[in-house]
């Protein structure tokens, strides 16, 4: 089996050489310094024979030659004794790693000889990180006891400063979205799970299609960079409908980095990073879900199938992870006018990420993605698009992936990365008349980190690297004659160092790009402090710079309708770059006392945008209402968001987290031609929003779970839909989004594991019940939760 799954990889990599994805492991965090409870840990030498319960793991792997330097033991749970399964097993600075078995052992052989830090790390548990010494000829028994960690204080994360760092010592601050956050709050997708972090909302801005967007501080979508595995392979096109498309099942977790701190990876990223970590293959295991969502108890339905497969060699040198999800919703009319206010959806997702470990210090990692989505909205849903009164039908279809490369030295004092990604984009659409689009973005680049031991005047990181992207869009719509064709592309390099210890953390670093548009070259810098007083304390202060280049991005190819007509965006031929100035000051503490554990956060923000884009209806024709996105005066962005994590044990755990802001812009701006509308609050962000999330665990195979959204109140535009109507700015309800989900694993052996669920979505129906109707309708006066009441139950085989 190992031959036929290297082979495989070997393949894939070949295959793929020209459709570049990075992936970014754990593997060669920088050097940091280590506390260790000597009381978790025991080592032996062993005399010759190897405890009773590795002799079937030894017998694995016949003929021990090489360096015979192996390493034995098992790793149990600090409180309750209990040996760990699947607990990952990795020597620093090198690619090598393993699992513990099912009964909490594990078996390193070969391994280099030297001094190396041996890393034992799981969800739901601190990291542990011991010293250790390989010698040749010689087996020792390694034996330690993990702490449970109920808020991820030791997780690592990759956003802060572009290296695999501990979430506590990171120079800026991330909050991390785990899988266990979908699976708890019913969320099938990216769009559904980001509910669920402070300062982030993600909302419904068409009431045809149903296009979303993610808001990071109270700022528009192309504000936030999204990055797969640290890469920037999503493009102005795929942007409107990406979050949708991407199912929780093909995601390890979400690194959420809000603020200017993460300029460092490119344009865009002016309020906040979303990196979504993709899941790699760690053991041969795999699992089916299927999942069916009533609509409101109506005849709408939505059903999601879901199929994941992990395969590894016995030697961890290579392993290939495949996911699919495949999703079929019916279209919803609220209010009964025979229009949808949620569209139908059909999507497949197929894809794959695999390694070979070519040596100890180096990988090779290969990604591939297919997403194929197809949606409607509006009327006669079962007739071509254009026997409809109105439609909206978008059809796409999506490839894209890449290739990394990752060299580690010996001495685990660089780290290089080399890097490629592609995505190409092939859209037919219909908004009251059919068009196509076809997109392609690239990027390449490499990376290159180097660890001093002492530098001036502390251990430090230097970070640099180099890419080069380029972005096609050809856009064309037959029935109006309106199309974009455009291409961009950008230069890049980035620079920083950070001066680091378990107390001090000093980073300074600026990131240059020449965009093609811009005929001069931008450099956004970058500063954080992080103090720690105490090992348990973190306060950290940041500024950045950043910039939005003049250029088409994905709602400018959105059409929507209003009273028969289309709304387009155009760009003002004067369109300059805006540039964006952030702070940020937070503070974050854990805290453990008996079986309780605590984390607060507390997160204040100031972003200051110069030549900000706007919108203004600029002219209207008996086809068109024309929208210009142009340069303002400024805005300005400030605010807190604030959350809290408490848990008991693995019994029950509460996080909640809330957002304080105001959006103003430097002088007053209007969307309309009536500039009795014009205002200097900017639209559809309302002032306080959060979340909230509870599990109660009364048995291990029991999980009672309660979530919950606020969005308060937000100015809304809404355009006249006829003669006898105005244009106005409408102050939205607010809204609290309340869900309970409730699960049972039904253990039918050792490899063999069924998960039921049922629970209930928007339990007080909290939804919009003002929206425009029939043909006429202004398809951008939407807000609020993006789908009513639902009830859905689950079923999920882990084998």
């Amino acid at each position: 089996m190992n031959k036929y799954i290297s082979l495989l990889v070997i393949a894939s990599s070949l295959s793929l050489a020209c459709l570049p994805v990075c992936a970014q492991s754990g593997d060669g965090m920088s050097k940091s310094s280590y506390s260790n409870n000597t009381s978790n840990v025991h080592v032996e030498k062993e005399n010759g024979s190897q405890p009773a319960s590795l002799i079937s793991d030894l017998s694995a792997y016949p003929g021990l030659k090489k360096t015979d330097a192996n390493l034995v033991g098992h790793v149990i749970d600090a409180k309750t004794k209990e040996h760990l399964p699947y607990i990952n097993v990795a020597v620093k600075g090198t690619t090598i790693g393993h699992l513990t078995d099912q009964t909490g052992h594990y078996f390193l052989k070969n391994l280099p000889v030297g001094d190396f830090v041996v890393v034992f790390s799981s969800i739901g548990y601190k990291t542990l990180e011991v010293p250790f010494t390989f010698k040749k000829g010689e087996t020792r028994n390694l034996k330690v006891a993990l702490k449970q960690d109920a808020v991820a204080l030791d997780g690592v994360v990759v956003s802060a400063n572009r290296n695999a760092t501990k979430r506590r010592l990171a120079p800026a601050l991330v909050n991390v979205v785990s899988l266990e956050t979908f699976e708890n709050t019913n969320s099938p997708t990216l769009a559904e799970g980001l509910h669920f972090q402070p300062g982030v909302r993600v909302e419904t801005d068409c009431q045809n299609c149903g296009f979303t967007q993610v808001r990071i501080n109270g700022m528009d979508g192309p504000y936030t960079q999204i990055l797969m595995d640290s890469r920037a392979i999503f493009s102005a096109l795929t942007g409107v409908y990406g979050l949708e498309q991407i199912p929780a099942t093909m995601v390890e977790r979400i690194e959420v980095m809000r603020g200017g701190s993460s300029a460092l990876f490119g344009a865009s990223a002016i309020a906040g990073t979303i990196n979504i970590i993709t899941k790699e293959p760690i053991r041969n295991s795999g699992s089916i879900s299927h999942n069916l969502t009533s609509i409101d108890g109506s005849g709408s339905f939505d059903n999601q199938t879901s199929l994941n497969l992990s395969l590894v060699t016995d030697d961890h040198k290579a392993g290939v992870y495949i996911f699919g999800q495949n999703r079929k919703r019916s279209g919803y009319d609220y209010d009964g006018d025979s229009y949808t206010e949620v569209p139908e959806l059909e999507s497949t997702t197929l894809g794959f990420r695999s390694y070979l470990k070519t040596s100890d210090y180096s990988k090779l990692t290969v990604e591939y993605h297919h997403l194929g989505e197809q949606r409607r909205g509006g009327n006669k849903l079962s007739l071509p698009p254009h026997m409809a009164d109105l439609c909206e039908s978008i059809k796409h279809s999506i490839d894209g992936g890449g290739v990394t490369f990752d060299l580690f030295s010996p001495s685990e004092s660089y780290k290089l990365s080399i890097y490629g990604s592609a995505q190409n984009t092939d859209r037919d659409s219909y908004y009251s008349g059919y068009g196509h689009t076809k997109g392609l973005s690239a990027l390449g680049g490499a990376q290159y980190s180097y660890n001093f031991d002492n530098l001036w005047f502390m251990p430090a990181t230097f970070t640099g690297g180099a890419e080069y992207s380029y972005e096609s869009l050809e856009d064309e719509s037959y029935e109006y004659d309106h199309s974009t064709d455009q291409t961009v592309n950008i230069a890049s390099a980035y620079a920083q160092n950070e001066w680091k210890n378990d107390k001090w953390s000093f980073l300074v670093g600026a990131r240059m790009d020449k965009h093609h548009f811009i005929d001069h070259v931008i450099i956004s810098p970058r500063a954080n402090i992080r103090y720690n007083p105490t090992e348990n304390i973190n306060l950290r202060l940041g500024y950045s710079e950043g910039f939005r280049a003049p250029q088409a991005f994905d709602e400018d190819l959105h059409i929507g309708n209003v009273s028969e007509r289309v709304s387009i965006i155009e760009l003002d031929p004067n369109l300059k770059e805006e540039r964006s100035s952030s702070w940020s000051l937070s503070a974050d503490t854990y805290s453990s006392w008996g079986n309780w554990s605590t984390n607060f956060m507390i997160d204040a923000f100031y972003t200051q945008l110069t030549d900000a884009f706007v919108l203004k209806e600029i002219g209207e024709t008996d086809q068109f209402l024309i929208n210009q996105r142009t340069n303002g005066a400024g805005a300005k962005v400030w605010g807190v968001n604030l959350e809290a994590k408490i848990a008991y044990r693995r019994l029950l755990s509460l996080q909640v987290g809330s957002t304080l802001q105001r959006s103003m812009y430097d002088e007053k701006t209007t969307w309309s031609d009536d500039e009795s509308l014009a205002c200097r609050k900017m639209t559809r962000t309302p002032d306080v929003y959060g979340y909230m999330m509870m599990n109660y665990n009364p048995t291990k195979k029991l999980t009672i779970g309660l979530n919950g959204t606020y969005t308060g109140s937000m100015l809304v535009p809404h355009a006249a839909i006829s003669d006898d109507t105005q244009d106005k700015n409408v102050d939205s309800p607010d809204f609290f989004e309340l869900g309970t989900k409730i699960s049972y694993d039904v253990d039918l052996g050792q490899t063999l594991e069924v998960i039921l669920s049922l629970g209930v979505n928007n339990v007080f129906d909290s939804y919009q019940d003002d929206f425009d109707q029939g043909a006429n309708r202004d398809s951008g006066y939407i807000y609020g939760p993006s789908l009513p009441r639902t009830y859905f139950m689950g079923c999920k085989i882990n084998f």
